[in-house]
């Protein structure tokens, strides 16, 4: 990422920010603005390149989600029916389906020892990524501000494995989901390290549909653990593929967005925007 898009990134960042914590005040195109130090002309060109979206649609969306969660959050029936569609629901995220594959005890009893990785960095609308693959699919997926940080983070997820720095075709699919149509995309297949439990929360995960949010308790009667909450949210936030297993989409269950392992203004960011596209298609 350039110096100039690394500064536009955290301009818009900041601005949701401040979005995501005064949205009840329904603030002006100009205080946000002057929060970033732009001009509202020139604010109003960038956020709109970069989110899709005007602010004031983007503040619309984010308002609405947190409004039509809090009503959901009082009937639990809901989520119990959106969760019961699985992946035959009508989001284009539920026409790309995403297979999981949970990895051997053989292929991690030593750290990953024998294992092949590729990994490469990208570019999307909410920051750098890194991406990671084996030749199974894909098996870790981070947003990263240092690259040598979030390689190294990468590397302790499997310490013994073979890395490459090399971008294949499971990467290029992977990243695709950012900048295409979801609908024509090919299916991205996941190759991942965790526990059955941890497996059957992720899976769940990629039951809810784009521009729907979900709780942890609903997740946790989804997969019959009723009084797992707790449990969920520690799985969900082992998640290793970011956006693509979309923990993004949980929240509290009295509507606060809550924590996200990339950042809460990340997590309002990608919310709202999945919220423009779903309200874009037909």
């Amino acid at each position: 990422m350039t110096e100039q898009a690394q500064l536009n990134y955290h301009r818009i960042a900041e601005a949701i920010g401040h979005i995501r914590q005064n949205f009840r005040q329904q603030p002006s195109l100009e205080e946000l603005a002057e929060k970033v130090h732009m001009s509202p002309f020139h604010f109003q060109r960038l956020f709109t390149e970069w989110a899709g979206v005007s602010p004031k649609k983007f503040l619309q969306y984010v308002s609405l989600a947190h409004a039509k969660q809090v009503l959901k959050a009082r009937e639990a029936t809901l989520f119990d029916a959106a969760a019961e569609t699985g992946l035959s629901g009508t989001s284009r995220l539920h026409d790309l389906f995403m297979k999981m594959e949970g990895m051997t005890p053989g292929e991690f009893k030593n750290g990953g020892e024998h294992l092949r990785i590729n990994y490469s960095f990208g570019q999307s609308l909410f920051g750098q990524i890194l991406v990671a693959s084996t030749p199974k699919g894909i098996c870790y997926m981070a947003f990263a501000e240092e690259e040598e940080t979030a390689l190294a983070v990468l590397q302790q997820q499997f310490p013994r494995a073979q890395f490459s720095a090399a971008a294949d075709a499971f990467q290029q699919d992977a990243l695709q989901i950012f900048t295409h149509d979801w609908s024509q995309l090919p299916q991205i297949k996941l190759h991942l390290k965790g526990t059955e439990f941890q497996l059957k929360v992720w899976e769940a995960l990629l039951k809810i549909p784009m521009g729907n949010l979900s709780t942890y308790g609903s997740i946790a009667r989804q997969i019959n653990h009723a009084k797992a909450s707790r449990a969920v949210g520690t799985a969900i936030g082992s998640n290793p593929v970011a956006f693509l297993i979309p923990c993004h989409r949980v929240i509290q269950s009295s509507g606060v967005f809550g924590g996200y392992m990339w950042g809460p203004d990340r997590k309002t960011a990608i919310i709202g925007w999945e919220a423009a596209k779903a309200n874009a298609l037909p």
